[in-house]
């Protein structure tokens, strides 16, 4: 029956579960199911326990789990949505997505040297990411020889010793890079960026070059910070949240439940993304009846479908239609007090809306002009106004602008540093903000330095250093020569993968900090190391002592992480000694840190933190306050302090982007599955997007698909051809979606290929992979076949 259909499936599109020739997704193995309304409840419930299972640690991981995000347990590994200030739920306080990152930490599975000694590299690089991901935690160091085919085992000491031996023999130290994953805890952050300054370098690229550097690029000179300035507390009191570019339901979903108590406390929601997400239409609370047998409670008041880079013209569109309103309503809409005493620029900014016209607007933005009408009548005469954002805005090649463009919302209505009211990036992993704070920057201010100095007394380097895209064109170029991973999967998280694949092997060394398995682990420098390391769940002792760390949510709370969880071997080395024993290896006894001191104590590493960075008075005392401290926000206090105006927040005059495509072309936006956490792959489903089993998906809009003489199910090959390059990501399926024309969403790291390592966002230089351009040809087996054996 036509009713019973999953919506992403054509009206002429067979489902029945036997695979045909009538059915081609089934002979793939996709498999389409209902695409949801809502998100959680008790599937997401079911999906983490399965996982428990799956990874052999159900009474283990479930035990695990009643700690995390506890006052005394252990911060989740995944997102860094806050928890809340006051009281937590003892039933659990973390999400489905929270549950599968503990489970792949609690995991019983092993990956030992009996396993490297029987598995070739060559052979383990043929798996997908997925099969990769799911061996296990590693259980000792492992080393690959120059021309060696098998990783085998190595001390810990002569493990040192190698990444010494390369450091020192470098050029310059400006040969070496050192990466950092988010999920460093501030201790050791502090101490890896002190050991590269000591040995020479500021090549820290991190994974905030791929997630929010652009945030931090458009808030620093407006409101002069690069952080978001609300508070958990601050939904509960919002009467609007507009939610651009962000799927709360996958990528934070403890988002939800802040919504859903904003909504009963009155506040509307206003979602803005090219597809409909379940995390932005609705949520089941699992931990409350209505969630489980009730309708739960609908999110978004109002959905515009907008096009991928139609943003800023939306925004403008908004902001057009509130200045019509303030002409009508002097004083009504527009909040002067606030313009006159907190703004500049406003003069400037308001006469570029005499060029604008509401219906080329609308039309750039593929946005009804009646929907615009309604959210600008939402806003007009409220102020207690959130706007949260992710990488679909970030990753867009004008992301800088367009954020700057929501702070010019924001500044008419006087919605920032206020009860209610301000900017919130929801950042994608657990302390990259903590990362930054740590000084885990390949940019670091004068300032920074001067305090590193004073307090150490040495000369750190004040030369810039490469961030991620930097220093993959610096290792093509031969300029690296040794990349030190702390943590990560830096070869799928990063652009153009064939391209940084083969700069990865032009390197001496690799060096790899990890807690299991990954692609960038097989595809190496000339040699290469793994160093395991424990996760935080697992129990950190340190001359006998159970230690914690602590990390920085995406509000700036800092609080400690205590694991529990014994250790799965007893040759892991916490990341704060790893590096300590690196620097201790390569700079030797002349160096002005006492690198043993840190080695022995997380404390010390605290109270030097305190003497070097504002806002860490007393850190050893206030981390143990139940649910931490938060750092300093002048901006969330209404106190704007840029270099260029002073204390006063300028208003941003942008341009709207030229997205005029080829006859034969689609923009293209890459995205996570709801079974995936960055580069880590729960699952080969999607579940609230109705893809099973498969991950090789292009969604498409209907028409375009008739159009173009396909139809859903045909198998496809996609295309980029930036800088006069073919880039080619093989066998891809059509999905049919409801998607704004010329549009499409494919999942990474699978399309990374496509993203020129040149597509970048202006200014913060973050790869722009919500916005590639391609074309899509009938699939080609034989360039299957070529890539594959490539």
């Amino acid at each position: 029956m036509e009713k019973d259909k999953p919506d992403n499936i054509p009206a002429d599109q067979p489902t029945n579960k036997k695979p045909s020739a009538e059915n081609p997704y089934q002979l793939l193995g996709l498999k389409l199911t209902k695409v949801e309304k809502w998100a959680a409840g008790v599937p997401a419930v079911m999906a983490a326990m399965k996982d428990l299972l799956e990874e052999k640690t159900f009474f283990r991981g479930n035990k695990a789990l009643l700690h995390m995000n506890q006052f005394e347990g252990f911060d989740c590994s995944s997102c860094a949505w806050p928890d809340p200030d006051d009281e937590r739920s003892p039933i659990g306080e973390y999400c489905e997505n929270g549950a599968k990152a503990l489970a792949e930490e609690a995991t019983t599975k092993k990956v030992t040297a009996a396993f490297f000694k029987a598995n070739a590299v060559y052979d383990l690089a043929k798996l997908d990411d997925y099969k990769i991901g799911k061996m296990g935690r590693l259980t000792e160091p492992m080393y690959l020889p120059q021309g060696g085919t098998h990783y085998q085992p190595i001390s810990w000491d002569d493990a040192f010793k190698k990444i010494a031996a390369h450091l020192n023999q470098l050029a310059s130290p400006d040969e070496a890079a050192f990466y950092t994953s988010g999920r460093t805890s501030n201790e050791a952050s502090f101490v890896y960026q002190l050991f590269a300054k000591v040995y020479g370098t500021n090549n820290m690229p991190d994974c905030s070059n791929m997630c929010h550097e652009t945030s931090g690029s458009a808030l620093r000179p407006t409101i002069g910070i690069g952080k978001g300035t609300v508070k958990l507390e601050d939904f509960y009191l919002s009467e609007i949240i507009i939610i651009i570019g962000q799927n709360p339901g996958t990528n934070a979903p403890r988002m939800m439940s802040a919504l859903e108590k904003a909504k009963k406390n009155g506040a509307k929601i206003i979602a803005i993304n090219p597809l409909p997400e379940a995390g932005l239409m609705g949520f089941h609370n699992p931990q409350e009846i209505s969630g489980i047998i009730g309708n739960g409670v609908k999110l978004a008041d109002l959905y515009l479908p907008v096009k991928i880079n139609g943003d800023m013209a939306l925004l403008k569109a908004i902001e057009l239609l509130l200045f019509e309103f303030e002409k009508t309503s002097r004083g009504q809409v527009f909040n002067w007090p606030f313009i006159a005493e907190k703004t500049t620029g406003y003069d400037a900014f308001i006469k570029q809306f005499e060029q604008y016209d509401l219906d080329e607007l609308a039309r750039q933005a593929g946005v009804a002009k009646a929907d615009i009408y309604e959210a600008a009548q939402m806003m007009a005469s409220k102020q207690r106004i959130i706007v949260c954002w992710g990488m679909g805005l970030t990753q867009q090649h004008n992301g800088v602008d367009m954020i700057k463009e929501i702070l010019n919302l924001l500044l008419l209505k006087g919605s920032i540093g206020s009860p209610g009211a301000g900017v919130c990036p929801v950042r994608g992993h657990s302390n990259v903000q903590g990362n930054r704070t740590m000084l885990i920057d390949e940019k670091p201010t004068d300032e920074q330095l001067d305090r590193l100095q004073q307090f150490f007394g040495f000369n750190p380097p004040r030369k810039h250093g490469y961030d991620v895209v930097r220093a993959i064109k610096a290792m093509q170029e031969q300029r690296l020569k040794v990349l030190f991973c702390m943590g990560g999967n830096f070869l799928s998280a990063t652009p153009d993968t064939t391209y940084t694949a083969e700069a990865m092997r032009k390197l001496a060394l690799t060096v790899y900090v990890s807690t299991k398995l990954n692609r960038s682990h097989l595809v190496h420098g000339q040699e290469s190391i793994i160093l395991p390391t424990l996760s935080r769940s697992d129990i950190d002792m340190i001359n006998g002592v159970h230690q914690f760390v602590s990390t920085e949510n995406s509000m700036g709370v800092v609080e400690k992480s205590k694991g529990i969880l014994k250790p799965v071997s007893e040759h892991l080395v916490n990341e704060m000694q790893i590096v300590c024993r690196m620097a201790m290896a390569t700079l030797g006894p002349k160096s002005v840190i006492n690198w043993q001191r840190y080695h022995d104590s997380y404390d010390a590493v605290r109270d030097d933190i305190e003497k070097c960075i504002p806002g860490f008075d007393n850190y050893n005392e206030r981390v143990l306050q139940k649910g931490g401290f938060y750092l300093p926000n002048a901006a969330r206090d209404g106190i704007f302090k840029t270099e260029e105006f002073g204390d006063r927040a300028p208003f941003t005059l942008t341009s709207i982007p030229d997205n005029t495509l080829g006859p034969d072309e689609y923009l293209m936006a890459t995205t996570r599955t709801h079974d995936q956490f960055n580069t880590t792959i729960y699952g080969l489903d999607d579940r609230y997007r109705g893809i099973k089993n498969e991950r090789r998906v292009i969604f498409m809009n209907a028409d375009d698909i008739e159009k173009a003489g396909f139809k859903a199910g045909d198998k496809v090959d996609l295309f980029n051809y930036d800088d006069g390059i073919e880039r080619i990501a093989p066998l891809f399926i059509i999905v049919s979606y409801q998607i704004p024309k010329r549009n499409t969403v494919t999942y990474f790291p699978e399309t990374n290929v496509l993203v020129s390592i040149n597509n970048v966002v202006k200014e913060s230089n973050m790869p722009a992979s919500k916005y590639v351009k391609i074309q899509i040809k009938k699939h080609d087996p034989a360039i299957y076949n070529r890539i594959n054996q490539l």
